[in-house]
């Protein structure tokens, strides 16, 4: 298993509906990714630049290939991956606030 930490553009007017379907657990029934990636998008951070960012597991080559196609590439633009320790890509943003303040 590999861990990345993810940075991406969210699309113009395209965040409230990911907010909500993340509230509504959506992605959650998604195999093999769909638990992770709601865990982690809920969990994002924004960073100085406006980048949205967060760690995500994932077993795909390349990176996040499957989530790119049923989830992130609806919502998010220029995602970019750099391979992390488990735990190390959440430590480094830990300080940036949540993308959804909201989010559990």
């Amino acid at each position: 298993m590999a861990h990345y930490l993810v940075s991406a553009r969210a699309k113009a007017g395209r965040l409230d509906e990911l907010e909500d379907e993340l509230r509504r657990g959506a992605f959650a029934d998604l195999q093999p990714f769909g638990r992770e990636v709601n865990r982690c998008l809920s969990a994002a951070r924004v960073a100085e630049d406006g980048m949205s960012t967060w760690e995500e597991e994932d077993y795909c080559r390349p990176p996040l290939v499957q989530e790119r196609a049923a989830v992130l590439d609806d919502y998010f633009d220029e995602i970019a991956v750099e391979r992390v320790e488990q735990g190390k890509g959440w430590a480094r943003i830990e300080g940036l606030p949540r993308l959804f303040p909201q989010a559990t």
